[in-house]
C-alpha cells in the first residue's frame, strides 16, 4: 500500500501529504492491526496532518442522503451487509460472504469452456469479465428462465436472448443461457459448491440480529453499493427474495443509486466536505500521544 499511496501523491495527485488531512475508506469488521499498520504508514511515513478512517458501506449510505438503512456492498472479491443506525455501523449485525463478481466471472468462463470457449490467459480472463458486464442479467425466476431458454433451444420459442459479443480478433462469439447462469451464483452459491448463503439471505440475516425497533427502518431503506449490484436485474431478483423472506406486510424499499459503483468514494467527498469534519478526524499530534485514538474515536 505504501508504494500505491506514493505514486497517488506523486503521480496522480501531484501535491505533499503533509499538506491535506486523509479520509480512508476500510472494509466491514476490518482487523484492528490493519487500521494500525495504515495509520503509522500515514502518519510516520507520509506526515500527514490528519487521519479519519470510514467503513465503506457507511459512505455509500451517506452518498444515498441517508444515515439510517442497510447497504448491500457486493465488489469483486467479498460482499457484505452492513445495517447503519444513525451514521455508525453494527458491527454485531454485519454478514459477509465470500461470493462477489470475481466468482461470477470464473463461473462464465467455466460455462464458456464447456460451450467449447476456452480462455486461458489474465487478458482473456479480462475478455470475460467484460463479457459478464455487457451481456449477463439476473432472472427473476430461474427455473422458469431454464425453461424459456430449453423450449427455445427446441425451436419453439426462437433466440431473442441470445446475444454475439464481438472479440479482439474480429470472431463473434455467441452468449446464450450463460447470461443469466452465471450471475446465479450471487443468490445461489451453491450452483458452484458453495455453502455460503445467497446476497439476499445476508440482507435478512444482518436485519434479524439487529433491535427489533430498527427492523422496520432497515427494510425500508436497503441500498445497494459496489458493481456486482449493477448486473440487470439485480434489484428486482432482490427485493424478490427479501420479500420472500420478509415477516407478511413488511414494507420494502430498494434503493439502487446509478452511481453507486463510485458511491463510496461519492459518500466520502460528501464528508470531507462538512464544516464539522475537522473535529472528526485524529490528528498527528494526537496519534503520537495515543496511538490507540485510531480505534476509541472511530469504533
Amino acid at each position: 500500500m505504501e508504494r500505491i499511496w506514493q505514486y497517488i501523491y506523486t503521480d496522480e495527485l501531484k501535491t505533499l501529504s503533509e499538506e491535506h488531512p486523509v479520509l480512508l475508506t476500510e472494509a466491514p469488521l476490518n482487523p484492528r492491526q490493519n487500521r494500525d499498520t495504515a495509520a503509522q504508514i500515514l502518519f510516520e511515513t507520509f506526515n500527514v496532518p490528519a487521519l479519519y478512517t470510514s467503513i465503506q458501506a457507511v459512505l455509500s449510505l451517506y452518498a444515498s442522503g441517508r444515515t439510517t438503512g442497510i447497504v448491500l456492498d457486493a465488489g469483486d472479491g467479498v460482499s457484505h451487509a452492513v445495517p447503519v443506525y444513525e451514521g455508525f455501523a453494527i458491527p454485531s449485525s454485519i454478514r459477509r460472504i465470500d461470493v462477489a463478481g470475481r466468482d461470477v466471472t470464473e463461473h462464465l468462463q467455466t460455462l464458456l469452456r464447456k460451450q467449447g470457449s476456452v480462455f486461458h490467459t489474465s487478458a482473456e480472463k479480462e475478455i470475460v469479465k467484460n463479457i459478464k458486464e455487457k451481456t449477463s442479467y439476473i432472472a427473476l425466476d430461474p427455473k422458469k428462465e431454464e425453461k424459456e431458454w430449453m423450449s427455445s433451444a427446441a425451436g419453439r420459442g426462437g433466440e431473442s436472448k441470445a446475444v454475439e459479443y464481438p472479440l479482439p480478433d474480429g470472431q463473434k462469439l455467441r452468449i446464450g443461457p450463460e447470461r443469466f447462469r452465471a450471475p446465479e451464483i450471487l443468490f445461489d452459491p451453491e450452483i458452484v459448491g458453495s455453502e455460503w448463503p445467497g446476497l439476499h439471505q445476508i440482507v435478512v440475516d444482518a436485519i434479524n440480529r439487529t433491535d427489533m425497533d430498527l427492523r422496520k427502518a432497515l427494510f425500508g431503506n436497503i441500498v445497494l453499493s459496489g458493481g456486482s449490484t449493477m448486473i440487470k436485474g439485480f434489484g428486482d431478483r432482490l427485493l424478490h427474495e427479501v420479500q420472500r423472506l420478509a415477516v407478511k406486510d413488511m414494507r420494502i424499499k430498494i434503493f439502487a443509486p446509478p452511481e453507486r459503483l463510485y458511491s463510496t468514494w461519492i459518500g466520502g467527498s460528501i464528508l470531507a466536505g462538512l464544516s464539522t469534519f475537522r473535529k472528526m478526524y485524529v490528528s498527528i499530534d494526537d496519534w503520537h500521544e495515543n496511538p490507540e485514538i485510531i480505534h476509541q474515536k472511530f469504533a
